[in-house]
C-alpha cells in the first residue's frame, strides 16, 4: 500500500476564504470548449445539450433510451460531473433528427442541433469553463483572495491530478499498485476497475514527481535532459541547450511535460531521467512492469504546469463566484484547495477526460 499524497500548495502562505461548494447543482456550472464546432452535413446530429444533477453513465443511457438507440451510437467527449449543471456536445446518428422532442424533460435540454460528418469521440473537447459558486466563503478574507487570483494568474496552476482520481482513501491506485507489483488483490477487478485503477497509479505517480518538484523549488526552473511541451499545444522534445529553454519556459512558450509511465511514455535523458526513475524506485515499482499490460498503460506525459489567463473573483449575495477555464483533464478541485484551503473542495467529482 502506498500513502495518500497532499500535493504542496502554490499559496500555502495565503490564508484561504473557507467556504462550502455544490450545495445546489447551480452552484457548479461546466461548460465544455469543444475542440471544433459541426459543420452542418453529415450522417450525425451534434447536441448541444444541459444536463441537471444527472451523472455521465445514467446520461448517456438516457439519451440512448429515449431515442431508442444502442449505447455504442451515442458519442460524448468528455465525462461531467453529477451534482452540477453542464453544457457539453453529444452526437446521435441523423436519423433521430425527428425524435429529438424525445430528450427534453427530468433533468436534459437540447439547447440546439446541428449535422457534423463523423461521430463525436472521447477526448474531442479543448476544455471545459467553469463557473463555480463558494458559499459561506469568509468576506474578511478579500485581499487574502486577491492575492491567491494573482498569484495563480501570474505563476500559472500547479498541474496536479485531483484527490478523486485515486478512490475514497486511495483505495483505487492501491490496487493498481498490487496490479503492477503483481501481488494478491481483496477482490477481482472489473475490466473498468482494472484500467481505471492503472491510470490512477499513473495519476499518483505523476503527483508524487509534481510535489517533489515543487518543493525542491524547480517546478519553473530547466533540468537537463527533461521532456518540455508548447504552451498551450504542440509537439515534445528533449532539453539540450538549457540556456535556450530556460526564457522560452518563463515566457510560457513551453511547460515540463511530467512522466505518465508506461512502456511508450516518451523518454527523459540524463538527470531528468535519473530523476523519475528515482519516483518510481520509492514506490517500489519499475518500468518493466508497466508492459503487462497492453493498451492500459502505454505511457503519456501531461503538463506540470498550465495558465489560466480568464480567472476571476466576484463577491455575490450568495458567496464567491470564481469562473475560469481549464484544459482538458485539468481539475477545478486542484484550483478550489488554494483558493478554499479547505478538504471539503475535494468533494468536486469531476469524471476524468484526459485518459
Amino acid at each position: 500500500m502506498h500513502n495518500p499524497i497532499e500535493p504542496p500548495l502554490l499559496t500555502a502562505d495565503i490564508p484561504g476564504v473557507g467556504g462550502a461548494i455544490k450545495r445546489q447543482p447551480g452552484d457548479f456550472e461546466v461548460e465544455e470548449v469543444p475542440a471544433y464546432e459541426p459543420s452542418g452535413v453529415g450522417e450525425h446530429l451534434f447536441l448541444w445539450i444541459e444536463k441537471t444533477g444527472m451523472g455521465a453513465e445514467y446520461f448517456a443511457r438516457q439519451i440512448a433510451g429515449r431515442l431508442d438507440l444502442s449505447l455504442g451510437d451515442v458519442g460524448i467527449a468528455g465525462l461531467k460531473d453529477r451534482h452540477a449543471v453542464t453544457r457539453q456536445y453529444v452526437s446521435v446518428p441523423a436519423t433521430t433528427e425527428g425524435r429529438l422532442s424525445l430528450l427534453d424533460g427530468d433533468g436534459i435540454r437540447v439547447l440546439r442541433s446541428s449535422r457534423h460528418v463523423n461521430k463525436l469521440r472521447a477526448g474531442h473537447l479543448r476544455g471545459n469553463r467553469f463557473r463555480l459558486l463558494v458559499r459561506d466563503a469568509d468576506r474578511s478574507r478579500g485581499d487574502d483572495l486577491n492575492a491567491i487570483v494573482e498569484r495563480i494568474r501570474s505563476h500559472g496552476l500547479v498541474n496536479y491530478y485531483g484527490e478523486q482520481r485515486f478512490g475514497v482513501g486511495g483505495d483505487t491506485s492501491n490496487i493498481g499498485m498490487l496490479m503492477l507489483r503483481q501481488e494478491p488483490l481483496p477482490r477481482r477487478p472489473s475490466a473498468f476497475l482494472r484500467k481505471l485503477a492503472l491510470s490512477a497509479v499513473q495519476s499518483w505517480l505523476f503527483n508524487a514527481y509534481l510535489a517533489r518538484r515543487f518543493t525542491e523549488g524547480l517546478l519553473r526552473t530547466v533540468i537537463p535532459g527533461e521532456v518540455m511541451a508548447k504552451w498551450p499545444v504542440g509537439g515534445m522534445f528533449n532539453v539540450e541547450d538549457i540556456e535556450a529553454e530556460q526564457p522560452r519556459l518563463e515566457s510560457r512558450e513551453i511547460v515540463p511535460a511530467g512522466p505518465m509511465f508506461g512502456r511508450k511514455m516518451f523518454a527523459a535523458c540524463g538527470e531528468a531521467a535519473e530523476r523519475e526513475a528515482a519516483v518510481l524506485r520509492d514506490a517500489n515499482l519499475t518500468i518493466e512492469q508497466f508492459g503487462g499490460f497492453g493498451k492500459l498503460l502505454q505511457g503519456t506525459r501531461r503538463h506540470a504546469l498550465i495558465y489560466i489567463d480568464d480567472l476571476s473573483s466576484e463577491w455575490e449575495p450568495e458567496g464567491l463566484r470564481l469562473t475560469f477555464t481549464l484544459p482538458t483533464g485539468s481539475y477545478a478541485t486542484v484550483l478550489l484547495r488554494e483558493v478554499m484551503k479547505v478538504s471539503g473542495a475535494a468533494d468536486v467529482r469531476e469524471p476524468d477526460v484526459d485518459d
